[in-house]
This record gives structure tokens, C-alpha cells and sequence, in this order.
């Protein structure tokens, strides 16, 4: 059986705090009470399941990772550590609809108004 990598082990470090501390939910949003059950989701989520075959694991470990980089765990939002991530404007009204010269030449057309 291969070793857990160290981003395994901190993602099991990870989730087993938060089933100490309470915080830890499974997929249908209800408090894990159970253990085993925090143990399996530890397992599933570092990508260490022997339940899962290789590519599962990985996806399971990429997309975990992706969670903890966003700052989208429990633990973090209790700890304040969420990422400030700005908003893009994708309302009608911006003006921008994927012409790249067209929103260039009226930005131009702003600066230099015409004599």
C-alpha cells in the first residue's frame, strides 16, 4: 500500500480537526457524529480511498485542494482566512461584449475626444 503524501496528511489533519471541533458536514449538510464516517471522508477527499480507483482519488485530491486554496473549508471560515476575491461585472450595461478592438478604439475615442 503507498504512503500518504505530505498534502494527503494535512488534508486528513484537516478534516479530523474539523470533526473534533463539530464543524464537519457531509454531503447532505448534517453534522458528522460518527468516526468512521470522518475517517472516510478524510480518506475521499485526500485522495486516499481504497474505494476509489486512481483517477477518482486524483480528481477527489485536486478538487480538495482547489477547496482549501479558495479558503472554502469550515476550519478556515471559522479562522477568517477566506481569500478576497474581486467580483467581475457581467451585467448588460458594461459596455464590454467581447469586441477587443471595438472596446479599444471607443476606450481611445474617451481619451482623445476629436477637435
Amino acid at each position: 500500500m503507498p504512503k500518504q503524501t505530505a498534502g494527503q496528511k494535512d488534508t486528513m489533519e484537516r478534516v479530523m480537526h474539523e470533526f473534533k471541533e463539530g464543524e464537519l458536514e457531509s454531503s447532505s449538510g448534517d453534522k458528522v457524529k460518527s468516526r468512521k464516517q470522518a475517517i472516510a471522508i478524510g480518506l475521499s477527499e485526500s485522495g486516499s480511498s481504497n474505494r476509489e480507483d486512481k483517477k477518482t482519488n486524483e480528481h477527489n485530491y485536486r478538487r480538495t485542494k482547489a477547496k482549501e486554496g479558495e479558503g472554502k473549508t469550515a476550519q478556515q471560515e471559522k479562522e477568517g482566512h477566506m481569500k478576497h476575491t474581486t467580483a467581475t461585472s457581467k451585467s448588460k450595461g458594461s459596455g464590454w461584449h467581447g469586441d477587443a478592438a471595438g472596446h479599444a478604439k471607443a476606450a481611445r475615442k474617451a481619451h482623445h475626444p476629436a477637435h
